[in-house]
C-alpha cells in the first residue's frame, strides 16, 4: 500500500512539477510511510525526489524504526548534529540544482523546515497542498471501510450519550457515558462535546458541570478513533418539550443538510456547497445565526483538506471525504447543528452514518 502510495506521489509530482517533497513526524508520514517516529526537538524528515527517498534520522531511533520501512536511514547523532547526513540526503536526491521547486509539511516544527531552507536558499518553496494533500484527500477502498466502520461506532455513542440524559446530570457525567462506549467497543474519544441548554449557542463550547433541566435542547458533537482513523457526528435532541422555536430550527437546517448533500460532486468547487446549505439558512432568516463553515475534511485527521467554505475555490474529487454541518445558533436560547461525514463516491455524496438526522426525544 505505502508504495502504491509513493508511487502516486511521484506521479503528482512529476503533474505539479515539484522537484523534492519534505514530510516531517506528521499525519502526512504515516500516510505516506505507515511510520510514526518519535517526536522530540531531533529533525526527522522524509525526502522524496523523483527518483530517491530517504530519512533523515536520528541515531537513537534508527533500530526502533527499521521495521517499518525498507527506505535508506540517514543517520545522525547528538555528538555530530543533522547537517552533515542532510546534505548527503539531499544530495543523492538530486537536489544541487539552483531551480528546485520544493513542498514542505506545513504541518512540522518550522526549526526542521529551517534546515531544509537553509540548504537550500534558492529552491522555490510552497506546501503540501497540491502533492500530499491532494492525494490525501482521495481516499481507497480500504480508508472507506475504516471510516464507515467508525462512522457507524460512532452512531452507537451517540445513542449512549442521549440514553444517559436525566434531570440533574452533568454535561461532563453524559460525556463519560460516551467515553465509556467508545473504550467498550475498542476505541477511543478524540472529542466530547455535550452542550445542555443555551450552552448549544456556542459553536466550540467545553463541556463543563452544567446540570441538565427539563424541557431543554441538547446538542452532542462527538468523534472516536478505531484502527487509526476517526469519527465525527453531531445530532440533537430535547428532555422533555420541545423549547420554543425547536422544531423549526431544525427543519430549517435539516433543509440546509440535504440541499449540501445535492450539491456535493465530484468537479464541483467546494465553496458551492457551502452556499447551498447557506442559501437556505439565509432564506429563512437565520443567515446571521451561522457562524461557520459548512464543513471541513476527515481523514488521518479529524480536520484536514477539503475545507467546504463559502470562497474556497477547491474542485471536489472523486473519494473526498468531508462533514457537512450547518448550524444555527440563538445565544441564550439554545443552539442546534446537524453533522454527517460524506464520501464522494459513484457521482454523489454517500452519507457514513446510519443515524437518522431527527431529534431525540427524551421524557423528563
Amino acid at each position: 500500500m505505502y508504495e502504491e502510495r509513493m508511487a502516486r506521489l511521484r506521479d503528482r509530482m512529476a503533474e505539479t512539477g515539484t522537484d523534492l517533497v519534505v514530510v516531517g513526524p506528521s499525519s502526512h508520514l504515516a500516510w505516506l510511510a505507515g511510520m510514526s517516529p518519535h517526536g522530540d526537538e531531533r529533525p526527522v524528515l522524509l525526502i522524496v525526489s523523483r527518483d530517491h527517498a530517504g530519512f533523515l534520522m536520528p541515531a537513537l531511533n534508527v533500530d526502533s524504526q527499521r521495521p517499518y520501512t525498507k527506505l535508506p536511514f540517514y543517520p545522525w547523532t547528538d555528538a555530530d548534529g543533522p547537517n552533515a547526513a542532510l546534505a548527503k540526503l539531499l544530495k543523492d536526491s538530486g537536489a544541487d540544482r539552483s531551480d528546485l521547486k520544493i513542498a514542505l509539511d506545513e504541518t512540522m516544527r518550522a526549526d526542521f523546515a529551517l534546515l531544509v531552507i537553509d540548504a537550500l536558499p534558492g529552491a522555490a518553496r510552497g506546501f503540501l497542498t497540491e502533492t500530499v494533500s491532494v492525494l490525501r484527500g482521495e481516499k481507497d477502498e480500504a480508508e472507506y471501510g475504516l471510516l464507515k466502520m467508525n462512522a457507524v461506532l460512532n452512531d452507537g455513542a451517540m445513542k449512549a450519550g442521549f440514553a444517559a440524559l436525566k434531570e440533574g446530570v452533568t454535561e461532563l457525567e453524559v460525556g463519560q457515558a460516551i467515553r465509556d462506549f467508545y473504550a467498550a467497543n475498542g476505541a477511543k474519544a478524540e472529542f466530547v462535546s455535550i452542550c445542555f441548554g443555551e450552552n448549544g449557542a456556542y459553536p466550540h463550547h467545553h463541556t463543563g458541570n452544567r446540570k441538565l433541566k427539563a424541557n431543554e435542547a441538547v446538542l452532542i458533537d462527538i468523534g472516536g478513533r478505531k484502527d487509526g482513523y476517526p469519527s465525527d457526528m453531531t445530532r440533537v435532541g430535547v428532555f422533555g418539550d420541545k423549547p420554543e422555536g425547536f422544531d423549526e430550527v431544525h427543519d430549517v437546517l435539516e433543509r440546509a443538510v440535504q440541499a449540501a448533500l445535492a450539491a456535493a460532486k465530484p468537479g464541483v468547487a467546494a465553496k458551492e456547497v457551502d452556499k447551498a446549505a447557506r442559501d437556505v439558512i439565509v432564506a429563512a432568516g437565520y443567515g446571521e445565526y451561522f457562524l461557520h463553515r459548512t464543513g471541513h475534511g476527515l481523514g488521518i485527521d479529524i480536520h484536514e483538506p477539503p475545507y467546504i467554505t463559502g470562497t474556497s475555490e477547491t474542485i471536489l474529487r472523486e473519494g473526498n471525504v468531508f462533514s457537512i454541518e450547518p448550524g444555527i445558533y440563538l445565544q441564550g436560547r439554545f443552539g442546534l447543528r446537524l453533522e454527517e461525514i460524506v464520501i464522494l463516491r459513484g457521482n454523489r455524496a454517500e452519507v457514513l452514518s446510519d443515524l437518522p438526522r431527527e431529534a431525540f426525544r427524551v421524557k423528563a
